[in-house]
Formats: structure tokens, C-alpha cells, sequence
């Protein structure tokens, strides 16, 4: 406490409560396969016919915020890259902005790079598109279900059999996943050799081409587009899937009532339009309170946002005041997250809760050195099924 000796105004400045900031939700990662033997799998340096960059090290996560980007560390569109790269362009043609990729020797073994990505916090999808092994999906969710903050895009098996076993194969249930079906069909950017023989112009992509590829890359842009422009809490459904030209699959309304139950998210056309026709994460029906991909993702944001967002707690004294400012923290940020819409009721005190107090903190808890608040929030579910009721009535004067 400041020491004041002689008279006069003193100003002393406070510091109040640090508020909480939401994390971010909408960086993806994406694991997947280079061809580094192939011939032009880098592109050229600026000003050299001959001078190529360098393909990043494998199991070595490196940030990428737009296309350009992607092709000085893992190559242009190419046979041995044509998956990945189109993933990729996809995750930013519908929106994403900022992503880490992680090149792998074969999707089987992912184990080593999902270790390197576990140590970057703002991760918050995962994705290697193209990945339909059981064990890699599982490796996958493993590590979302493991670090609580991130979330697994998963695509479904390559088939015409429609039913949930063959498009979601032997993979497991999970809350912290989601799975999509059926292949996409994009406009095919592989480059292929070409008449011209100048280095600079010896490949270009087949004109008029296209190819069916997995969902997952284009479905995490729609992800990232949808947390910009609603917010985590507006399920990433009935959105058009930008670059999408077709379906290797047509799925009907009675042959989705089949898949939807069990959370295996369709993508259908309507009037010319593809869009995201699902919203449960992988179980749906048999995951409880977490059969919405935004309820699952809502969760994650609001937990790691409070635990980043509470730091200033540790070591504190354990007492009534330092109770308060827990309370009146995230009290605040949960009151901003119900003015956004993510949270059900009129008003803030019906939306959530927030009690820390000698009823949480006994002392015997204090005696532990902890400090235990509970939260409570009525999370706002999507409107699945819209249903009218109409009937006919007799008008007046009849």
C-alpha cells in the first residue's frame, strides 16, 4: 500500500478484473501426403527457371494463410499432392484464413504429427482429408478428445452403399467428431505436362477437368465461414459448399432419414446449390446433449476461453474477494456470449450461471489450494426439424 507524506491529490491507478477474450475456433489443421520425388513439386522462386523451394519437413506443422503460401512448403497441384492441395484451396475458397499442414510419409501414421500439433494451442479443427483408415480417424479422435479444444472433420468411405456402417465404416463414435458424405466433385487443378517447354509454363492443370475428392478441406472452410459470420454457436448446416460442382452421390431425403440419426452428415443439392445438409457429430442420437456439432464446439470455446481467460487466478489468495472477481469475470464473458445469440433465455440470469462461494469452496476444498466454481449455461440448440402445422379453417361469413 503507497506511503503518502505530505498533503495533497493523490491518483493511483487501479487494475481491475482481466476480462476474458474468446478464443479463436476457426484455425484448422490438416494432415495429408507430398510426392517431394515428383519433377515440379515445388514451384519456382521469383525470378529463376531453376531455383524451386524446398518442401517442408515431414511431421512439421507449418502456418499457412493463403494458397500461395501452401505451394512454397508443399508443392502446386500434382499427382502425388492432388488430394491435399485441393483440401486445402478448398478450406480458403469457402472462408478459412488460417491453417497449419503437416506433411506425413502415409496417412496409416499420423501418430507423430498429431503429437506436433497438440503443442499449438489455437488449433481448434483437424482434418486429413482423404483419411478413411479406421485407425487414423481414431488416432484423430484421440487427440481431440484428449485435449478438449479441437474438433475432427472426418470424411465418409468411398461407396454407393448407403447405410451408416459402410459410410462410416469401423470408426467409433464420438462427440468430438464429425463425418461427412459423399465425395465432392471440383474443378481437377492437377498440373499435367504441357506442350509449352519453358520451365516457367511446362505444366498446367487439363482444361475443362474435374475430379471427386473428399469433403473434409472444403467442409473446414465452411466451418471457419460460419464462426466469422454467426459464431461457433450456428451449426455449420445449410450452407452451399463454394467450389463444389457435384456429388459422386445423389442422397435422397428417405435415404438420409437412414444416416442422420446416427450422425452421418449428408451434402445434397437443392435448386443447383450443394449444401451441408447434416449437423450431428459422429453418434448423433446415441451422443446425449453432444449430438450437435455447435453444441460440441460452443463448449469447447467457452471452456478453453475460460480457462485462458482465468490465469490471474493461480496463486491468488484463496478468499471472498478472490471469489468475486471469478465471478465477476466470467460472469461478463458469458453475458457477452448470450448477447451473440449462443445462449437460451431472456435474459442473462436465465441463460447461465456462475456461484463461487463458501458453498463450492468448503475449507477443506481450501485446504487443497483449490478454488472450485461451478457454471451452469442453457445452450442453444439448431432448429433441426422446422415443422408448420396447417390446417384448414372456415373463413368468415361461411
Amino acid at each position: 500500500m503507497p506511503v503518502y507524506l505530505a498533503p495533497g491529490v493523490y491518483v493511483e491507478e487501479v487494475r481491475g478484473t482481466p476480462p476474458i477474450a474468446g478464443v479463436g475456433t476457426s484455425t484448422a489443421a490438416f494432415i495429408g501426403t507430398v510426392d517431394s520425388a515428383s519433377p515440379f513439386q515445388m514451384p519456382l522462386k521469383p525470378g529463376s527457371d531453376t531455383d524451386r523451394f524446398t518442401v517442408a519437413a515431414q511431421d512439421t506443422p507449418v502456418l499457412v494463410t493463403n494458397f500461395e503460401q501452401f505451394k512454397k512448403s508443399f508443392g502446386d497441384f500434382q499427382p502425388g499432392n492432388k488430394t491435399l492441395a485441393h483440401a486445402v484451396f478448398g478450406f480458403f475458397l469457402n472462408g478459412g484464413s488460417r491453417c497449419y499442414v503437416v506433411r506425413v510419409a502415409d496417412l496409416a501414421s499420423v501418430g507423430a504429427a498429431l503429437a506436433q500439433l497438440e503443442k499449438i494451442d489455437e488449433i481448434a479443427i483437424v482434418a486429413a482429408p482423404g483419411a478413411s483408415a479406421e485407425a487414423t480417424q481414431e488416432a484423430i479422435i484421440d487427440s481431440c478428445e484428449l485435449l478438449q479444444d479441437r474438433f475432427a472433420i472426418l470424411d465418409g468411405q468411398d461407396t454407393t452403399t448407403i447405410d451408416v456402417a459402410s459410410i462410416q465404416g469401423a470408426t467409433r463414435d464420438s462427440d468430438y467428431a464429425a463425418l461427412y458424405f459423399p465425395q465432392l466433385e471440383v474443378t481437377d487443378q492437377t498440373l499435367v505436362a504441357a506442350v509449352n517447354t519453358d520451365p516457367i509454363e511446362k505444366w498446367k492443370p487439363t482444361p475443362g477437368a474435374r475430379t471427386f475428392l473428399p469433403a473434409s478441406g472444403h467442409i473446414a472452410g465452411v466451418y471457419a465461414r460460419v464462426d466469422e459470420t454467426r459464431g461457433v454457436h450456428k451449426a455449420p448446416a445449410n450452407e452451399i459448399v463454394r467450389g463444389a460442382l457435384n456429388l459422386k452421390y445423389l442422397v435422397t431425403q428417405n435415404e438420409q432419414k437412414g444416416l442422420n440419426p446416427d450422425g452421418v452428415n449428408v451434402i445434397r443439392g437443392f435448386d443447383g446449390n450443394l449444401k451441408i445438409w447434416g449437423a450431428r457429430t459422429l453418434g448423433g442420437d446415441d451422443n446425449g446433449e453432444f449430438k450437435y456439432i455447435s453444441t460440441r464446439r460452443l463448449m469447447n470455446f467457452l471452456r478453453e476461453s475460460i480457462d485462458e481467460g482465468t490465469q490471474f487466478v493461480v496463486f491468488e489468495p484463496n478468499n471472498p474477494a478472490l471469489w468475486e472477481k471469478i465471478k465477476r469475470s466470467i460472469t461478463a464473458f458469458l453475458t457477452n456470449v448470450w448477447r451473440d445469440g449462443a445462449l437460451f433465455g431472456l435474459t442473462p440470469e436465465e441463460a447461465f450461471f456462475v456461484k463461487c462461494d463458501e458453498t463450492t469452496n468448503p475449507p477443506e476444498v481450501r485446504e487443497l489450494g483449490q478454488v472450485i466454481t461451478e457454471i451452469g449455461v442453457a445452450i442453444v440448440k439448431p432448429a433441426e426439424f422446422v415443422i408448420f402445422r396447417i390446417s384448414q379453417i372456415t373463413g368468415p361469413g361461411a
